[in-house]
């Protein structure tokens, strides 16, 4: 069952159950996702993949947005930015933690053979594709500095 379907059962859940924030939050994806899929090149249907990074950019979103909120002082909006990343996240797969993330970039640093800074480049370009859904890429990018450095 592809992920807009899934998303649409639950929009009726959430409104039966007038779960507001629940509702909010599974609209952006909706929107979202339909969006993606009528870009200019896109197919009919979203990739997994695709759809992964919709709801990545989504929760970045958020983030920054709840952040600009807690500046500002503004706790309503922050509050609402923060109901909504959390409806996201539900749908996005089980994120790596920092010492997940760390062990693992370790032992590719070891197969691509990275030696200094200057190989960051082969790092991250392996890492993101492998860890695509699973770790945040500012933390892969954080790691892969620590470790090289």
């Amino acid at each position: 069952m592809s992920l807009i379907t899934i998303i649409d059962q639950d929009i009726k859940k959430a409104m039966l159950a007038k779960q507001e924030a629940r509702l909010r939050g599974l609209r952006a994806i909706k929107s979202a996702l339909l969006l993606a899929r009528t870009e200019k090149g896109a197919a009919d249907e979203v990739s997994g993949e695709a759809e992964i990074k919709v709801l990545q950019r989504l929760v970045k979103q958020r983030k920054e947005s709840a952040d600009i909120y807690k500046t500002q002082n503004r706790q309503d909006l922050y509050q609402i930015e923060i109901e909504e990343q959390q409806v996201i996240e539900e749908y996005l797969p089980k994120q790596m933690d920092r010492a997940g993330v760390e062990s693992y970039l370790k032992e590719l640093i070891g197969r691509v053979g990275a030696k200094s800074v200057k190989d960051m480049g082969k790092v991250m370009g392996a890492a993101n594709k492998e860890l695509a859904g699973k770790a945040d890429g500012k933390t892969i990018s954080e790691v892969v500095k620590q470790l090289l450095a």
